[in-house]
């Protein structure tokens, strides 16, 4: 049986839901869907946006000799095998190849997807939830244009609920409308299963289906913001053994360890920071062997750092440094540097003073005048 969320799948673009600063009128993707440019390209946006639909979309517009392959089970041979293969003959456009969750390629299997790309064999498009800046290499990310999909609109979820031609009550619509989360597949995923578990649609039987450990940790769902909440909180209050514990629990619901390993690196500047300076070299060794090894051994590099982490001692003052510092610049724009500090790279500069009266150590302020007096980094006595 077809599932609901490809019978309802948009077959071209004025059929898609959202995106519109992407599919709008005279939007980059519109023209180029209009025009029919060929060119790679990266989707990066959270799950249910319609990132594989834009990809089939755009396809279909080119005539294209069209493949999809998932970065988590796909590999070089399959990547050998499609360049290889012989395209279909009643289609005259591009070799495309939609690659989903390109962020798993690791770094050897992007090298040799680049060549293909380069020549022109295969036209990229890949689909990440990941920023693309960390996870694809440059010289790949280079001749890719990276298009940002931004998370659904309560209405946009709407009309995709509406156009499944199910009737549903005002309130069970709300509650789905919010349980999704801007995630339309997780939407329709809540339909199709509640009409095949329940045969009637309503707030208590969206409860009931939602009883799945899938869907209980959907990866833009309040389980999945909660339990990353546990872990910081855990590490954060010096516990081990909780913060060991909401990191299995997120590994175990398929959690991209990677995520995990993320938020150490920002952990030890946002809440060790000063305390423990290694610390931050620690977290971001330990999300490079979490890159380099992968599932499952990785999750012992996890565990390593996590315990490091949360004995660590905690100093916050780095981090509340930044934020009030970046209030100042938001609030004040860009207010005048003080002259003494001016670069006086030419004559007319340092007639008017730039650099004039420079001491390289000194105990005046050198922020500018108007904000000169303002403090940011406190003094370690007074915090504690």
């Amino acid at each position: 049986m077809e599932p609901l969320a490809s019978k309802i799948r948009p077959k071209n673009i004025k059929e898609f839901i959202g995106q519109e600063h992407l599919v709008g009128p005279d939007k980059p993707l519109a023209i180029a869907i209009r025009e029919k440019h060929v060119f790679s390209f990266i989707l990066w946006g959270p799950p249910g946006v319609g990132k594989t639909t834009l990809a089939r979309i755009y396809a279909k517009a080119l005539n294209a000799d069209y493949h999809e392959l998932s970065a988590v089970s796909a590999g070089k041979d399959d990547i050998r095998t499609l360049v290889e293969g012989k395209g279909s003959g009643a289609l005259l456009g591009p070799r495309i190849l939609f690659l989903d969750e390109i962020h798993r390629f690791n770094k050897a299997q992007q090298d040799f997807l680049l060549p293909y790309v380069e020549s022109g064999k295969l036209v990229l498009i890949g689909a990440t939830t990941e920023n693309p800046s960390f996870e694809v290499i440059p010289a790949l990310l280079s001749r890719c244009r990276v298009f940002i999909m931004e998370e659904l609109s309560d209405d946009n979820i709407k009309q995709i609920i509406k156009s499944t031609g199910y009737k549903i009550k005002k309130d069970a619509l709300d509650w789905l409308i919010s349980m999704a989360g801007g995630d339309a597949r997780q939407a329709l995923a809540m339909i199709e299963n509640t009409i095949s578990l329940y045969k009637e649609i309503t707030i208590e039987n969206f409860k009931n289906t939602l009883q799945s450990k899938f869907l209980r940790y959907d990866k833009k769902g309040s389980e999945h913001y909660d339990t990353i909440s546990a872990f910081i909180k855990s590490m954060r209050a010096s516990q081990p053994d909780a913060a060991l514990y909401y990191m299995n629990r997120m590994l175990e619901a398929g959690e991209d360890p990677k995520f995990i390993a993320r938020r150490m690196v920002i952990f030890a500047s946002e809440d060790i920071g000063l305390a423990l300076p290694t610390a931050l070299v620690v977290a971001n060794a330990v999300f490079q062997a979490v890159t380099t090894i992968g599932m499952p051994e990785c999750g012992e590099n996890l565990a390593h750092g996590v315990i490091y982490l949360s004995e660590a001692p905690k100093d916050r003052r780095a981090y509340d440094a930044y934020l009030k510092s970046k209030e100042d610049v938001v609030k004040y724009g860009n207010i005048p540097v003080p002259l003494e500090i001016r670069n006086p790279t030419t004559k007319l500069n340092k007639e008017i003073g730039y650099g004039k009266d420079y001491e390289k150590y000194t105990d005046k302020s050198l922020l500018p005048e108007k904000i000169k007096n303002h403090k940011y980094l406190v003094n370690k006595k007074k915090s504690e």
